[in-house]
């Protein structure tokens, strides 16, 4: 099993090079917009693009002393310009720069996290594929309930990521916006066609209206579609952790060679990465919290977001990219005892086929509460007593009175749970 998570092009997004790349991306766009409308001379855009460089090094010693970030960027990049200079930043204000460059980072990383789910996605069908007729229990209250298929609780949990993933895809449309509005939004040195100008080359669209700032009610909404998605890989990871406990054991996470469980218990396998799952999705859903109320901001803006994002954007988007990596590993890799879910759909004599019975006696014209009495008293004796519910059925008079020993087997038939399997997948394996 290998489960080392290696890509750097998330990481590289956040990081402080990126993010000032992006700053200058902005106004680059901002530059050529002029430059459409001939506001400024076509050459003068170019050679501003040609010239314009920065070093976050030298970024860091002017933010020392002037204490504004966007201020020591554009001064940064102005040593590169020189006379150009007075061409970079016309009518714009820092949140333009920040909240237009902070909306093409997310659209960045959300690309990655959509190909993370289609990835996950693509595993979970050819498992689903494999084990449709995986015969397994279903539980309801942690609690045997009827039999079905490893390949249906897989089905079911392709529905959810699917839904995850359409649930993303227009949180992120939702928040494809940009801003060039000036001062409080309302375009007093800067002409609305050079937003949309700008917002067009650089694949956004430009926000119906921006306060100085865009909204965060975009920002929570997406911020809440991650910690949904780290919220389902948490049901998945919690439920490959409660089979692979030992009295059950119908899963495993693969082990690897050489890899060790306990530093005292040398035959201990556990479920760490699930584990670790489990515990990540916490943080997520954490961050999810911290961007509700960035909603709630001073008049047309503040800045009191603008440190909690740097810290659960980044984080966030890094997290789930991890999660959904390492979940796709998990499976990839998963062990399916198929003898031990065969086996727990025949404890105490098929104690699960109880319902199968109950509609067979109704059938043969007895009320479903005197068959229902029938039907509990044998199943709880052989629950109670370790005993064999099967067994206690062919031994019932009451019961023979009514099915012979030949239409009782015939209920014991796992296949009639699984008549219907073919409308399952046909809804999730078109």
């Amino acid at each position: 099993m290998i489960d080392r998570y290696s890509r750097e092009e998330m990481k590289k997004i956040w990081d402080l090079e990126s993010k000032f790349q992006y700053y200058l991306n902005v106004e680059l766009a901002v530059c050529d917009a002029y430059a459409q409308l001939g506001t400024f001379p076509k050459e003068v855009a170019t050679q501003i693009r040609e010239k314009a460089c920065f070093t976050v090094g030298r970024i860091d010693e002017i933010e020392k002393e002037v204490r504004h970030d966007v201020i020591a960027f554009l001064t940064c990049v102005n040593e590169s310009l020189g006379d150009l200079g007075r061409y970079v930043h016309v009518g714009m204000t820092s949140s333009d720069v920040i909240d237009t460059a902070f909306a093409l980072q997310i659209q960045d990383s959300g690309k990655i996290i959509l190909e993370d789910l289609k990835q996950i996605i693509q595993t979970l069908k050819k498992l689903a594929q494999e084990h449709k007729l995986t015969l397994c229990i279903g539980r309801s209250h942690g609690v045997h309930a009827e039999v079905m298929t490893f390949g249906i609780k897989l089905c079911s949990w392709i529905d959810i990521l699917e839904r995850q993933k359409n649930n993303f895809t227009h949180a992120l449309e939702q928040i494809r916006v940009g801003q060039i509005s000036g001062p409080v939004g309302t375009y007093s040195n800067i002409s609305p066609k050079i937003e949309e100008l700008t917002c067009k080359n650089l694949g956004l669209k430009p926000a119906r209206i921006s306060t100085q700032i865009i909204a965060r009610d975009y920002h929570a909404y997406l911020m809440q579609s991650l910690a949904l998605i780290a919220s389902v890989i948490e049901q998945f990871a919690t439920e490959i952790r409660h089979l692979q406990r030992t009295e059950v054991l119908e899963l495993e996470e693969g082990f690897g060679k050489g890899q060790k469980g306990s530093s005292a218990m040398p035959h201990k396998k556990n479920p760490v990465l699930s584990e670790n799952l489990c515990g990540l999705a916490r943080v997520v859903r954490s961050n999810s919290m911290a961007a509700m109320e960035n909603i709630n901001l001073w008049h047309e803006r503040d800045i009191s977001h603008s440190s909690a994002e740097r810290i659960i954007f980044p984080d966030s988007f890094t997290l789930v990219d991890f999660m959904l990596y390492r979940f796709n590993n998990i499976m990839e890799n998963i062990v399916v005892h198929k003898d031990n879910m065969l086996s727990h759909t025949n404890e105490f004599g098929g104690i699960v086929y109880s319902q199968k019975v109950l509609l067979s006696l109704v059938q043969k014209g007895l009320s479903r509460e005197e068959a229902y009495v029938i039907v509990q008293r044998n199943a709880l004796e052989a629950f109670q007593n370790k005993g064999n519910f099967k067994n206690n059925l062919n031994n019932d008079p009451e019961i023979k009175s009514y099915l012979n020993e030949k239409e009782i087997d015939q209920i014991f038939n796992p296949n009639e749970f699984l008549k219907n399997i073919e409308t399952i997948y046909n809804r999730i394996l078109k």
